[in-house]
């Protein structure tokens, strides 16, 4: 690994070493008048490729930023009615001014043709019509076909291999992060270019004070009102009768925005995930969540396969949500915007599973799972974002009614499960800031309350065969009644509040950001268990259900005052941004019945900083490097025991001290964009070392044969390593787009084991992970296009001295449309995921066919898609677990063929 380090490091410095040159001057005509918009670039001599370029301003002004290793470059100057001019010029700084000679353009034919990628600044902006194919119909159809921008399963948009930011529609950020429902649903007849903010600042009043590594998306309709949207209505034929209804209307003008999306279908599409925050803006802004429960009991669930979802999902669900935003000022610098979506799902799952262990022992069980969600989200956010001055509140309310249902057959046995689990969460989010001379004032507050309430049963309790120490010299099983239910009740309230100030000075591009804050959270938990234990024999001893061991009262609480420097510089070339922060940090954790008595008190130093570099015009060159601290929580601390799951008892021993992890990591990136020769790649490499004070070692608990939570007071360390390359070109001659990447991803972690025979062992985990992707898609036949991704794994796995074998992995997915006739379409989908361990392999197709006619002067489609159509019914795979020496069949049940015929229209 040292060696990939050093050479990655080589390379990273290696592009830095030729030093960095500047040519700059002016460019008149032959009169000594500015020519403003004349281009300047610089080649390397007999080579067509640019180095670098620029755009000269009103003045006629220009100033170009190259690196190379030749002694002389050539500089080149084109401007309209002027004779282009060439110079060989030394590689040297310099100031160099030229006259052009007046030249007429004979123009014999106009032809109006808008570039497929232009850049201006730090905007890049993609013009949709060069990248889309006849099939596509919306912008995230052609989202992922864009040079540089790749679209995530799960909606989450990434620029050159990281997240945005922010997603803009006309400038205004209606959907406050969660831009998968407009992403997903907006017409790409409605756009006219998708722009890349590169290091955007989404706050007004900071931009050219604090930089930011982070890009944003624009997407610029054509009109500037536009009332949109995308409807689908689909029925199937199949057991049961299939549905699948879309409807999401939009309206995009410059005062107000508003959009409105009722989604709702029984095959296999996931939609309720539209509304989740994807960007989160900027630290600056405040605070926001995807508000999740706290699940701590579960029923034993059927596992997911790497597939597709739509391949496996059993799902009946409704989605309906609405996002509205109006200026609320005559200046529109003050935005209202009101959020609610409702979900209400119901999902069937269902898996066979044999599990060998090293000794020989296997266990094989079957389980069939009904998910319910039925949940309700609001939120109401006032903004003001303007160049002197910021305020954001957000306000939101999430209520959650979720219940989850097992059917379990293990080892002969049946058990039915459940549980139920209504949340109420709370929070609300307050940042301003507030300009005092050349000094800006930031304040902060949040606060966030929740309640969760669950309650495990398990019908009837006999199917729970736990281990219990019957006897001083004997574990035998805990003997329920029989016909007796055992129910685990749990209620957990967290309180979590921040609350910061800071004051900022700015001189000479650098920003000093000195901040004092207080934060204090606090965790009530309380348990009980309910359940009947008979004595099987007369000298057998029983838990006793009714005592203080199966309950929990525990107070769980951070007091961390802190303070902090951030130090900011934003340059020409240069954006640097670090923050040093000393935190007080005080733990306590309190229990008195169970005998929970333990607390901390810390001083931490966690720093982190970012410096970036552009140069070259092209290039871009980072490293950061981070230090932070975590504490454990009320998860480690609990010592009444809990029946987190049917498959046994948990509890922590009150003796634990509370676990410290210290992580230190770094990185380095260097990215390249180049959007006159459609070339886009970046390189990164990060590592990062966790240190732990304790090491798990868990016992046998001497007075219930429970597995008893211990932990040695041994420093361990688990260790991450990641190198990943990126290169994607669009090549405009043959309209296709492709790209390669690779990722190698090491770990290695200390572990411990009591083994029966072997005693204490100590060892290590280590873990290689490498994947290979390519993707290829092409526009170039007016009858056909095609979609390809590829995706190949490979992961070894050692453990305790020796390998316990490699697990390989390959999934491709291929979309092919022809258009034999004008507004017919006729499409092919194919997915292929396969296994292979040693000489266990598994290979699951997938193949599906659509035709489509489209009703051109309605713009109304008309498709019938059959899928699956092998009728593939079940999932295979085989899996290894390094910690436990154990090797996994698994068998999940998949959706069957089905035949869906669907109208797709556009609202406008």
């Amino acid at each position: 690994m040292k060696k990939k380090i050093s050479l990655f490091l080589m390379i990273f410095f290696a592009v830095l070493s030729f030093a960095q040159k500047t040519v700059s001057g002016k460019i008149t005509d032959e009169d000594g008048v500015a020519i403003p918009s004349a281009s300047v670039t610089v080649e390397e001599p007999g080579k067509d490729a640019i180095l670098a370029y620029g755009i000269t301003n009103s003045k006629g002004e220009y100033k170009v930023t190259f690196t190379s290793a030749e002694s002389n470059v050539d500089l080149k100057v084109k401007a309209f009615n002027q004779r282009p001019l060439t110079k060989q010029i030394s590689n040297s700084d310099q100031t160099l001014s030229f006259k052009m000679e007046s030249e007429a353009t004979e123009i014999k034919e106009v032809q109006l043709k808008t570039k497929m990628i232009t850049s201006r600044g730090d905007t890049i902006a993609y013009d949709l019509k060069a990248f889309d194919s006849k099939s596509d119909r919306t912008l995230a159809d052609v989202m992922k076909k864009i040079p540089g921008i790749e679209v995530n399963t799960d909606g989450t948009i990434l620029y050159q291999g990281n997240a945005i930011n922010k997603f803009y529609v006309n400038g205004k950020d209606l959907m406050e992060g969660g831009y998968g429902t407009i992403n997903n649903s907006l017409p790409k007849d409605a756009v006219q270019k998708v722009e890349v903010l590169e290091n955007h600042q989404p706050v007004k009043i900071l931009q050219d004070k604090v930089p930011s590594d982070q890009a944003a998306i624009n997407i610029k309709l054509k009109n500037s009102v536009t009332i949109t949207g995308r409807g689908e209505v689909g029925t199937g034929f199949g057991d049961p009768w299939l549905w699948n209804v879309k409807l999401t209307p939009m309206f995009f003008g410059q005062k107000s925005q508003w959009v409105v999306n009722y989604k709702t279908n029984n095959m296999g599409e996931q939609v309720e995930n539209e509304g989740n925050i994807l960007a989160f803006g900027s630290g600056w802004e405040g605070r926001r969540i995807n508000a999740a429960q706290n699940d701590w009991l579960s029923v034993e669930t059927a596992g997911t396969p790497n597939t597709p979802v739509k391949r496996y999902l059993m799902n009946n669900v409704h989605y309906l949500s609405a996002n509205y935003l109006t200026n609320i000022d005559k200046k529109k610098e003050w935005e209202l915007k009101a959020n609610a979506n409702y979900t209400n799902n119901a999902v069937e799952r269902e898996e066979y599973k044999e599990t060998t262990y090293q000794n020989g022992s296997k266990i094989i069980n079957s389980i069939r799972n009904n998910f319910y969600t039925d949940k309700i989200k609001g939120e109401l956010i006032f903004t003001k974002n303007a160049k002197k001055g910021f305020f954001k509140n957000t306000t939101s309310f999430s209520q959650f009614w979720n219940g989850d249902r097992g059917y379990v057959e293990r080892e002969g046995r049946i058990g039915k499960e459940s549980v139920q689990s209504p949340t109420s969460s709370f929070q609300n989010s307050l940042s301003t800031i507030i300009p005092w001379k050349e000094k800006m004032v930031n304040f902060k507050s949040y606060i966030s309350y929740q309640d969760d309430n669950q309650t495990l049963q398990v019908t009837p309790a006999t199917y729970m065969q736990i281990p219990f120490k019957v006897s001083a010299d004997s574990i035998g099983r805990i003997n329920f009644a029989p016909g007796s239910i055992a129910e685990q009740r749990f209620r957990l309230k967290t309180l979590d509040t921040s609350h910061s100030a800071n004051i900022s000075f700015s001189t000479k591009g650098w920003t000093f950001t000195p901040q004092v804050g207080f934060d204090f959270s606090s965790d009530r938990l309380n348990t009980n268990f309910d359940g009947l234990a008979v004595q099987a024999n007369p000298q057998d001893i029983q838990p006793d259900f009714n005592s203080p061991a199966y309950e929990n009262n525990l107070r769980f609480t951070e007091i961390n005052p802190n303070a902090s420097l951030g130090v900011n510089y934003k340059s020409e070339n240069w954006s640097l941004f670090a923050n040093f922060p000393v935190n007080f940090n005080n733990i306590k954790a309190d229990d008195d019945l169970r005998g929970v008595s333990k607390s901390l008190n810390k001083t931490t130093f966690t720093p982190n900083i970012f410096a970036q570099y552009t140069f070259a015009s092209f290039w871009k060159a980072s490293v950061n490097g981070n230090i932070s601290n975590n504490f454990g929580d009320i998860q480690t601390a609990y010592a009444g025991y809990m029946l987190l799951s049917p498959t046994g008892f948990n509890v922590m021993d009150p003796k634990n001290p509370i676990p410290q992890t210290t992580t230190s990591s770094g990185g380095a990136r260097i990215e390249y964009r180049n959007p006159l020769n459609n070339l886009f790649f970046n390189v990164n490499y990060s590592l990062s070392d966790s240190k732990r004070n304790l090491l798990g070692a868990p016992i046998l608990d001497p007075s219930t044969g429970f597995t008893l939570m211990q932990y040695k007071d041994q420093e361990n360390h688990s260790k991450n390593n990641r190198l990943s390359v990126e290169v994607g070109k669009y090549f405009p001659k043959f309209k296709t787009n492709a790209s390669v990447s690779y990722g190698n991803t090491t770990s290695i972690s200390d572990a411990f084991l009591s083994d029966p025979i072997e005693g204490d062992v100590e060892f290590k985990n280590k873990n290689n992970a490498q994947t290979y992707g390519f993707k290829f898609n092409n526009t170039y036949f007016s009858w056909m296009s095609l979609d390809y991704n590829m995706s190949l794994s490979r992961t070894k796995q050692d453990s305790r001295g020796g390998s316990l074998g490699t697990y390989k992995g390959y999934n491709h997915n291929l979309a092919v449309f022809f258009y034999p006739i004008e507004n017919h379409t006729i499409g092919f989908n194919w997915d292929q995921v396969n296994t292979v361990n040693g000489l266990n392999k598994y290979n699951n197709p997938f193949y599906d066919v659509s035709y489509q006619f489209t009703w051109a002067k309605k713009k109304i489609d008309f498709e019938l898609k059959w899928m699956n159509i092998a009728n593939r019914r079940v999932f295979e795979t085989y899996n290894l677990d390094g910690q436990f020496g154990s090797t996994t069949y698994t068998r999940i049940q998949l959706r069957p063929s089905q035949v869906m015929f669907t109208v797709k229209f556009n609202f406008k």
